[in-house]
């Protein structure tokens, strides 16, 4: 006999779903958006990483099993009494490792003289996808701070730095900036 496991629940028929700490909310809820932004970034790496190989696929395939990490930290509201390590939240630690790759990745790139535009390569351009969608999921965050609702300092920062990695990784795929499409101001007037 085969046993079916259902992906539908029915549950979010009506437009609600459940936080982690079993709160039931909207599904338009500011923190529903902030953690389903996090979840898009997480698919546009995945396309992202069929375009990329070595070092850089190792650092993006570690941030998709972080950014679930971020997920389960943003769907859960920080609270003050927390026990540390009773809640699975992002740690200062991995917002230091995004900032050393960003370090290394950055060290192999020409400097700037330009504003860069999305495209180049394929992977170039799928991190830039991911790159914007992430700043979309910062500011989703961000404005679930504004509303007063408790969020965790290293998840913020993590977003932050994420966006600034992944610009970094798009100019690294771009032949470490061989291939880089560059903006010409005022070039179509």
């Amino acid at each position: 006999m085969v046993t079916l496991n259902r992906i539908y629940t029915r549950t979010g028929d009506a437009g609600a779903t459940r936080l982690a700490d079993g709160r039931k909310v909207s599904k338009a809820d500011l923190r529903v958006e902030a953690y389903g932004a996090v979840d898009e970034t997480n698919a546009c790496l995945g396309l992202a990483r069929l375009s990329t190989g070595g070092e850089l696929d190792a650092i993006l395939a570690r941030i998709q099993n972080e950014l679930f990490d971020l997920g389960a930290d943003l769907s859960t509201p920080a609270r003050a009494d927390e026990a540390p390590g009773s809640v699975l939240r992002i740690l200062d630690s991995q917002v230091e490792r995004l900032e050393g790759e960003i370090d290394a990745l950055n060290a192999e790139l020409p400097p700037l003289a330009s504003f860069v535009l999305p495209g180049g390569t394929p992977a170039a351009a799928a991190l830039h996808l991911a790159r914007t969608v992430c700043r979309r999921a910062e500011r989703e965050a961000v404005r679930l701070v504004e509303a007063g609702e408790p969020v965790s300092g290293p998840a913020l920062r993590y977003l932050n730095r994420l966006s600034d990695l992944l610009f970094v990784a798009a100019r690294y795929a771009n032949d470490k900036g061989a291939a880089e499409v560059f903006w010409k101001s005022g070039a179509t007037r």
